[in-house]
Order: structure tokens, then sequence, then C-alpha cells
């Protein structure tokens, strides 16, 4: 369950590193199998995982397109790998038409949900023949209502993934895939973690206080 920490790598970034790149890898790679070339749409693009996911999408070849909730999270991740995205707010009608304007109504292959509840039946309007959807978080909700002609008429895969319930061999084929393929990436700074902010541990109370403001930009470390 252990990868080797890049020699030039700091212990604050190589901290930010295995939440948010193993999840992205498993789920882009593992879960989604995607491929040279695909659309990519991933929700939360802001986050610690959204980044980690934007610049492997990049890195594999494919586009990626995002949403977040500010504008200014939408600007800062293309650096990181976004071609474009929306920004969110209660009416997300927005986003099927984003989704439309970006492929000449096409879909996108991939979806990478880290919000679910209501992003959930969108999803499925976003999706091209055969798309795939990834259910990573549910900050949005546990329960949706899908359109399930839309889910057989493009023949959706809708996949729920979770790294911490699979076993001990499941974990440790995640890890050797994540030090084959984004491993090398990280090395030759193909790939970084993003880090918001490092919190000393006694200051651990002023660290949730920035994780709920949902300003944060990547990921929060703290440091002991």
């Amino acid at each position: 369950h252990l990868a080797r920490i890049p020699n030039a790598m700091s212990w604050e970034d190589a901290a930010a590193v295995p939440e948010a790149f193993v999840t992205a890898h498993d789920a882009l790679v593992t879960q989604a199998a995607m491929r040279t070339g695909e659309r990519v749409l991933v929700h939360a693009v802001g986050s610690g995982v959204g980044l980690a996911a934007s610049q492997l999408i990049r890195a594999l070849g494919g586009t990626c397109y995002g949403t977040a909730r500010s504008a200014d999270k939408i600007e800062r991740a293309r650096e990181f790998g976004l071609t474009d995205g929306v920004v969110v707010g209660d009416d997300l009608a927005v986003v099927g038409a984003a989704v439309k304007r970006w492929t000449n109504g096409e879909g996108v292959s991939v979806i990478l949900d880290l919000v679910g509840g209501p992003y959930l039946p969108v999803n499925v309007e976003c999706c091209a023949p055969t798309g795939r959807i990834i259910l990573i978080g549910l900050m949005a909700g546990r329960s949706a209502t899908l359109n399930l002609g839309s889910v057989l008429n493009r023949r959706v895969t809708i996949r729920g993934t979770v790294l911490r319930a699979r076993t001990d061999a499941e974990k440790a084929a995640v890890t050797a895939a994540f030090v084959r393929d984004v491993l090398p990436l990280l090395e030759r700074r193909a790939v970084r973690p993003v880090v918001e902010r490092v919190f000393p541990l006694a200051q651990i109370a002023d660290a949730h206080t920035l994780l709920e403001s949902n300003r944060t930009f990547g990921k929060v470390v703290l440091t002991h």
C-alpha cells in the first residue's frame, strides 16, 4: 500500500498526493477505462481529486471539461489541464447546455462526479453513447431520480467507487497501478499536487473552517 516519494518532492506536497491522485487515476483508468482522445467532464474540478483528474486527463491525451462553484476556480484550473468549464449554482441546466456547446451536441465519454445528488440525472443527459459515469462523492446528496430511458438509449454505465471499503489485495493493486502510471508523471512534474494551504496541527480548527468555506483550491495539508 506504499509508494516511493519522488526525490525532489516536499513532505507537504507528498501528503497531498495519495488521496487525490490515487482516487483520480483509479476512477479514470481502472474504473472508466478512459482512452486517448476522449472528452471527460469533472465535477468540482477545483477540488484535490478534481485537479488531479484534470492533469491526468491531459497527460493521457484526453480533453477535460469541468464544473465549479466559482469562476475563479474555473480560471485557475486551466493551468492544470482544464480546457473549459462552467460555474454551477442552483440551476444545473447550465451543465447540459455547456456540454452540448463544447462537444457539438455529441456529449462526453466519461464523467467523474464528486458531487452526487441532483448531478446524476444531469450526467446521464450529458453522456455520449456508451458513456461512463463514475460516482466518487456525495456532497450534494445520496439520492437522485433518473430517466432510465436515457440510460438505456445511451447505453450508459454508472459505477460507484470507494477505496476504503476495498480488500487489502485490491488496495495493493490500486497502489501498484498508481506507481506504474502516475509516479513517473510526478517525478518529471508532468502532474503535481496542488496545495491551497499548510496548517500546523495546533491550527486544525482553522483548517476545518477553511475547508467548510468552500474557498479551497486543491488540498489543505496539516503538519505535525
